[in-house]
């Protein structure tokens, strides 16, 4: 992995650590460099999970069109209508969080819509994940790094893909 490097700077993702806060949502109109479009049947329901479940903002509405709803830079999807449901997802989104908003997105969500969590887990690749299922079938990760041990096993996990891991 030699034409790697650390590029942190250009992330909204604080680095890992278990005090870490969280960036702020961020408001600015920017050309976005990837979103997701989520087709619902009740976009008012959408939204109002998107934002009281997963923490999102309503960026802006097009009345009968689209909300478009971010939680930090580069985390965007427009929720739109749709005429039918959704059939089961077969792919998922994941959005960076940090370690203290697991299990508060956690509660948020199942208190909207119960059964609607699975996890939090660990994962092999040093990080926290929550998965969501949303009220118009979207398979939605939060996923939230671990800090580091570079003794453990994850840390060995990613030395042996070529990711090099700092040794204190």
């Amino acid at each position: 992995m030699t034409d790697f490097y650390n590029a942190f700077e250009i992330s909204p993702v604080p680095a890992p650590a278990l005090d870490v806060k969280p960036p702020e949502v961020y408001r600015g109109i920017y050309g976005m460099p990837m979103f997701v479009t989520v087709p619902t049947t009740d976009l008012a329901a959408s939204v109002d999970f998107w934002i009281r479940g997963l923490g999102f903002i309503d960026l802006f509405t097009i009345p009968g069109r689209l909300t478009h709803v971010r939680r930090w830079a580069f985390q965007d999807a427009l929720l739109v209508p749709a005429d039918g449901p959704a059939e089961p997802p077969t792919a998922s989104i994941s959005f960076a969080c940090v370690l203290s908003q697991v299990d508060e997105i956690a509660h948020a969500c199942a208190a909207l819509l119960p059964g609607c969590t699975t996890g939090p887990r660990q994962t092999p690749w040093n990080t926290v994940e929550l998965e969501v299922l949303t009220p118009e079938n979207a398979r939605v990760i939060m996923t939230a790094a671990r800090p580091l041990d570079p003794d453990s096993a994850e840390a060995r996990n990613l030395e042996a893909v070529g990711i090099t891991v700092a040794k204190e």
